[in-house]
């Protein structure tokens, strides 16, 4: 069969059908006219967007071709994604954890390099399992004793991006707030601590302090992820949200984002100084 209906589509394919649709939209085409080219009824071109519908590699570079895109690194990336039907290990999570955290675990396995920063805790692909597990405890509406170690178990999983055979580069930008945040008290912390030490000596990983006398800066009023793609035109912000978390891929966007964590690395200590930070606080726990 040409066509699957998924029972819930992933985030690839998902992000397959957005950019299908914005170069239709760029190009000024219908969907009746992008129909045509396929063959198919102009329906299946709305749920190919929605990422309801599978579509095969050579389909997205008919597309591409009748849009008149011209980035063939671009269209040569779309369609690697649009072929790759690999089932994730996250699923085996699926019931126990929110899909968005299904989500942000597919995203962060496919990316190309990560930068994020984060105010309040350590960013999650950083932190121990007791601190996963506390943070998860302050989720509101609570969580079951089941879903949280659950949840630890998925974040745990995704932390292997760092110290897999081929690891991600890894860029944390973490403000001297999240350093001192008592999530589990002062045993918790100090072992959080060290972690984010050990983590930062991997030559893949660069941890970067924003002190509390660094004043205002750029992002202040949310954590943010920024994923590598591909090419630049695949890269996705994720912004954390109370419930789904949020996605972001417009141009503007991720050139706004790209500028905010640029702008954040200019104002933090450099990685040597943030690691004598942390080592510093550690000693007063």
């Amino acid at each position: 069969m040409l066509w699957c209906m998924p029972p819930t589509p992933s985030a690839r394919r998902q992000r397959v059908g957005i950019e299908l649709r914005k170069m239709r939209d760029a190009a000024g085409k219908t969907t009746i006219e992008a129909a045509a080219v396929l063959g198919l009824d102009r329906t299946k071109i709305t749920l190919i967007e929605q990422g309801l519908y599978a579509v095969t590699p050579e389909r997205v570079v008919a597309l591409a071709s009748e849009y008149e895109e011209g980035d063939s690194a671009y269209v040569d990336a779309l369609a690697t994604m649009a072929g790759d039907r690999t089932k994730g290990w996250w699923e085996e999570h699926r019931g126990l954890v929110s899909a968005g955290l299904l989500d942000i675990s597919e995203v962060e396995h496919y990316s190309h390099g990560i930068s994020t920063y984060q105010i309040c805790h350590a960013p999650g692909l950083m932190q121990t399992e007791d601190t996963a597990r506390e943070i998860f405890r302050e989720v509101y509406p609570p969580l079951r004793p089941l879903n949280i170690e659950a949840r630890v178990e998925n974040r745990m999983r995704r932390a292997q991006l760092l110290t897999r055979s081929e690891p991600i580069e890894y860029e944390a930008i973490v403000h001297e707030a999240a350093l001192r945040m008592m999530f589990g008290g002062p045993t918790v912390v100090r072992a959080q601590l060290q972690h984010l030490l050990m983590l930062s000596d991997l030559p893949n990983v660069t941890l970067r302090v924003l002190e509390f006398r660094a004043g205002g800066f750029k992002g202040a009023g949310q954590a943010v992820m920024y994923a590598r793609g591909p090419v630049t035109r695949l890269d996705t912000v994720q912004l954390d949200s109370v419930g789904t978390p949020t996605f972001l891929t417009e141009a503007n966007q991720l050139e706004n984002y790209r500028n905010i964590i640029g702008a954040m690395r200019d104002r933090a200590l450099g990685p040597s100084e943030s690691r004598d930070l942390v080592s510093a606080i550690m000693k007063t726990l």
